[in-house]
């Protein structure tokens, strides 16, 4: 855990990796290594957060995020409670603001969101007084997310991101991960390639500090790693895609594209896979994928996310 007493934590929330400084995100990702080695010792417990209380209040489903900050947070000692749309009086109607009221007037410390609408959780952040962190909001932004894809591949990388160069692969246009990367990594010193078809690019995309590419045995030429994305066919509208075979034969990462890549070339997903579609099974378990790496690196990561926030007025502003 990172005990430089010389930094504080300037933030009540954590909404989008844009908010914070390259000295914020290494201060994180040293507090996540600290947690890392936590995670490897036989009792995984900590007690940084005895007493306080942290609300997961997830509208859109979740496998990973969920249960990676459910875990974080009770191997800080802190007490979570789960709140999802079918266990809440969004379903009678309520407004996201009188949700946020009623679970604020319970003194929580930290309320963790997902939200299928861009934005949500900058709404809770300016309506209440708890730490906020964003879960993922619609197309928006997932922080954490790319603060644990930075977190493994620092690691891959030997804490070094300058002259790296990652290509994003896929279902640009309706990632809320590839944006979030993007800004953290290029900000870090990384170069950024994505390819996708033209009706998987965003509006803007040329305007964005990144290279773009259509074919992906360009794109991955001499790249240090490759993130494969879910095809999210549930965001998108009919007629993007008229024939998924097709996508699938110009835009699923295997071996062979893999071969044109830098030596020792990585590879994450940041779940779930659509194996065959995106990403082919041989590619999905070589060792140089980091997809396991990432689940891994996403406890740690949102431990410290949770820790920054949760003692960041405990002693004075310091973490």
């Amino acid at each position: 855990m990172n005990t430089d007493n010389r930094y504080r934590w300037p933030h009540k929330d954590l909404l989008d990796v844009t908010r914070l400084s390259a000295e914020d995100v290494l201060h994180l990702l040293d507090t996540a290594a600290g947690f890392q080695a936590v995670n490897q010792r036989p009792v995984k417990k900590v007690p940084a957060l005895k007493g306080k209380s942290v609300v997961l209040f997830f509208v859109e489903n979740s496998t990973r995020t969920k249960t990676s900050f459910d875990v974080a947070g009770k191997r800080l000692s802190a007490d979570t409670f789960s709140l999802g749309k079918s266990g809440s009086s969004l379903n009678k109607g309520e407004s996201l603001k009188d949700t946020g009221l009623t679970l604020q007037a319970m003194s929580p410390d930290i309320i963790v969101i997902r939200h299928p609408d861009s934005g949500a959780a900058q709404f809770l952040a300016d309506l209440l007084p708890c730490g906020i962190v964003n879960g993922g909001d619609g197309w928006h932004a997932h922080p954490t997310q790319a603060l644990l894809d930075c977190f493994s591949l620092r690691q891959a990388w030997n804490n070094t991101f300058a002259g790296r160069t990652l290509l994003i692969l896929g279902d640009i246009a309706h990632s809320r991960v590839a944006r979030s990367n993007m800004h953290l990594l290029t900000m870090l010193g990384a170069r950024i390639r994505i390819c996708a078809p033209r009706t998987l690019l965003p509006a803007g995309a040329e305007h964005w500090p990144v290279e773009i590419y259509s074919d992906l045995a360009r794109a991955v030429d001499g790249v240090d790693a490759v993130m494969c994305l879910r095809l999210q066919l549930e965001r998108q509208q009919a007629g993007l895609l008229p024939d998924l075979a097709e996508y699938a034969r110009r835009f699923c990462l295997s071996a062979a594209h893999l071969r044109r890549a830098a030596p020792g070339a990585m590879v994450l997903h940041p779940g779930p896979m659509n194996r065959g579609l995106e990403i082919s099974d041989d590619v999905a378990d070589m060792p140089a994928s980091l997809v396991l790496d990432q689940v891994a690196a996403g406890v740690a990561t949102r431990m410290a996310v949770l820790y920054l926030l949760g003692t960041r007025n405990d002693n004075g502003g310091r973490a």
